[in-house]
Parts: C-alpha cells; sequence; structure tokens
C-alpha cells in the first residue's frame, strides 16, 4: 500500500507539471526496486490523472457539447498521439523505450527546448487564438510525448509556448489535450482491471486510481496559481539537473 500511495503522489504531482510522469514512476521504481510498479499500474495512475482533470474542467467539458469548433480542434489535435500510441501498445515498442538513458536524453534535451519556448512572447489566449492550425502544429508534437522523459504536459505546453500563448493558456491547452489521450489510455486500463481473474490485483490498481485522483486534483489546482506569476524556468532547470545526472549513472 505504501509503494502505491508513493506512486500516485509522483504520478499525481509529475503529470501535469513538464517533467514527465512515466519517466519518473520507471526511475522510482528501479531504483526502490518497488514490486508493485508495471505497466498495468502506470496505466491505472494515468486513470486517476483523467478523472481529476474531467472533474477540475468539468465547465470547460460541458462547453463541448455547445462549442463544437473547440472540441474538434481538441480532437483533431489528439488524434495523431493516439494512433501512434496505438502502434507502439500493438507493437510491444512501448516497453523497448522504457529505460534510463532514453530517459536521460530526453529529460536532458526537451529541458533545454522548453526553456528556450518560454522566451517567446506571451501574448495570445485560448478562447481567441486557439485556431485548428495551431492545434494541428501542438497535437503532432505531441507524439514525442510517447518517449519517457518527453512529459506530455512539457511538450504540449512547449509547442503552445513557441506559437506565443501565454504560459496559463499553454497549460490549459495540455490539460485539455490530455482528455482524449488519457481517455483513450483508461478505456485500455478499465477493460484489463475488471476482466482480471486476480480480485488483488484490481483492488491494488482501483487504489491506485483514488490516490492519483487526489493528487492530481491538487497538482493541477496550484500549477495554474504558479503559473500566474512564475515562468517555466525552474522546471528547466530541475530536468537539466536530472537528465546529467541520470546520463552519468546511465553510461558510468
Amino acid at each position: 500500500m505504501i509503494e502505491v500511495l508513493i506512486l500516485s503522489l509522483i504520478q499525481g504531482v509529475t503529470e501535469f507539471i513538464p517533467i514527465s510522469s512515466s519517466s519518473h514512476l520507471i526511475l522510482i521504481s528501479e531504483f526502490i526496486r518497488f514490486d508493485n510498479q508495471s505497466l498495468s499500474i502506470d496505466v491505472s495512475l494515468h486513470i486517476g490523472s483523467f478523472l481529476a482533470i474531467v472533474f477540475y474542467f468539468k465547465n470547460e467539458i460541458a462547453n463541448f457539447f455547445l462549442n463544437k469548433e473547440l472540441f474538434f480542434k481538441i480532437f483533431i489535435s489528439s488524434t495523431p498521439v493516439l494512433l501512434f500510441g496505438f502502434l507502439l501498445v500493438q507493437t510491444n515498442i512501448i516497453d523497448e523505450i522504457r529505460n534510463i538513458k532514453i530517459i536521460a536524453w530526453t529529460t536532458l534535451i526537451f529541458g533545454i527546448i522548453l526553456h528556450f519556448s518560454d522566451k517567446f512572447k506571451l501574448k495570445k489566449n485560448l478562447e481567441s487564438d486557439f485556431t485548428l492550425k495551431s492545434a494541428l502544429f501542438i497535437g503532432f508534437f505531441q507524439i514525442l510525448s510517447l518517449i519517457p522523459g518527453v512529459s506530455r504536459s512539457g511538450i504540449t505546453i512547449t509547442a503552445a509556448r513557441i506559437l506565443n500563448f501565454k504560459r496559463v493558456d499553454a497549460a490549459k491547452i495540455s490539460f485539455l489535450l490530455s482528455i482524449p489521450t488519457l481517455a483513450g489510455v483508461s478505456i485500455y486500463g478499465l477493460k484489463n482491471i475488471i476482466s482480471s481473474p486476480d480480485i488483488n490485483f484490481s483492488i491494488l490498481n482501483f487504489i491506485s486510481v483514488l490516490f492519483s485522483f487526489f493528487f492530481s486534483l491538487i497538482t493541477i489546482k496550484f500549477f495554474l496559481k504558479f503559473l500566474k506569476k512564475f515562468s517555466l524556468q525552474i522546471f528547466v532547470i530541475y530536468r537539466i539537473i536530472l537528465g546529467l545526472g541520470l546520463l552519468i549513472f546511465a553510461y558510468l
């Protein structure tokens, strides 16, 4: 239970800030030797994050039915990563790229890219400037998030900042774009949890969902408040330090 609590905390905090939740789950489990960490637990933790973001943005989601244009843009933007993600799972490539060397390089490289993207102008907002063109641009960037260490929120925020979206609006775009992706992961995960003949396996996964939901909800709230006052540089510094540390560990 302690392992699940720690993994849920890591997932809830790292899913929505630009430092990569999947890489931290892999790394923590690798170094501490958690018995419960696996791709199925990762999926359950992402389900919790999905439920949290649906709850927090329930009004915006309700507006999807009124604002069909926004819904269409979100759907189009999320299609590339869903298709590529499906292919990676079906070909088992997703398991092959879950290693420390890849995480080390992606953490460092995309941390540097985040630094430069945060230097772009702060002039666009979600309500008036999120066009189909910008949705497609951010959507194709989001494909990179399938590589551990890149960070889904990090790469979508990076793409939005390159397009000159304000930091809070870039984060909101990232949150909204996570809904279809996390929904796809949730459907895939729930199927496996419910169909599992092992009751202990199912209970453990449902507990993971609950804890992840709680920590994710808190993170969403405070991350948006943070971006109203500060830049993304603290996350850049963290990624560079972590990336360099992992490179030393992986190659020495």
